[in-house]
């Protein structure tokens, strides 16, 4: 696998598992939180650096139905992250005081709640629409994804369980609430396990990925 391909995978991966740790804010405080968000930031840059051939083939090319959507959702998301870095440095304790923002934290602190339950829905969308390929180019390199007929249907039934429970883990954690403005502070249950919670975050985003992968399957 070529050095390059390497380290596109890796950034993925690193902004995944950020992305589960910042969405547990009460678990790990705020001074955490903050460092995890900076970290976030230099890693979406990095992303989009290492992508950047895809902003200079936006304008080139047939748009089939799947790159209409591609485009619409990756552009969502890069306006979501915009909003979501610069509310955060707004509210910044620790990390980017240095930048003395004066005001506007009742606002900021609204719009880093709606950004960044929409910026959680969109990277798990965005990760399902390229589920296919990664798991076509592990396929390529000889990676088997399952042992057997019988393990693969196995799998495919956990999946589905899965999406299942993160349907109702959406409604149970109210997401859709935060996502439209609804409310001014985000209800953290301080005295419920970490564990629980993350079932919870995981069984959502592997809603996402689920459903859209089977969506784009059927698309051209």
């Amino acid at each position: 696998m070529r050095q390059r391909m390497v380290c596109k995978i890796a950034i993925d991966i690193t902004m995944t598992l950020l992305l589960l740790f910042l969405m547990g804010y009460q678990i790990w405080g705020d001074f955490a939180h903050e460092w995890a968000g900076a970290g976030m930031l230099v890693f979406f840059l990095f992303h989009n650096l290492m992508n950047r051939k895809w902003y200079a083939a936006m304008f080139s090319g047939t748009y089939t139905t799947k790159r209409i959507i591609r485009l619409i959702v990756n552009l969502l998301l890069i306006a979501d992250m915009i909003f979501l870095m610069t509310s955060g440095m707004i509210m910044s304790n620790h990390v980017f005081t240095f930048l003395d923002f004066r005001g506007h934290m009742g606002a900021a602190r609204m719009i880093h709640i709606i950004a960044s339950h929409w910026g959680f829905i969109l990277m798990a969308v965005h990760i399902g629409m390229h589920w296919s390929m990664a798991t076509g180019a592990a396929r390529k390199k000889g990676l088997k994804l399952s042992g057997g007929e019988t393990s693969g249907v196995v799998i495919r039934i956990t999946a589905t369980l899965a999406a299942v429970y993160g349907i109702c883990a959406f409604c149970k954690r109210d997401m859709l609430t935060y996502m439209t403005g609804r409310a001014h502070f985000v209800y953290f249950d301080f005295s419920e396990p970490g564990i629980f919670y993350y079932a919870d975050i995981v069984a959502i985003m592997t809603a996402c990925i689920y459903f859209i992968y089977y969506a784009f399957k059927r698309l051209n």
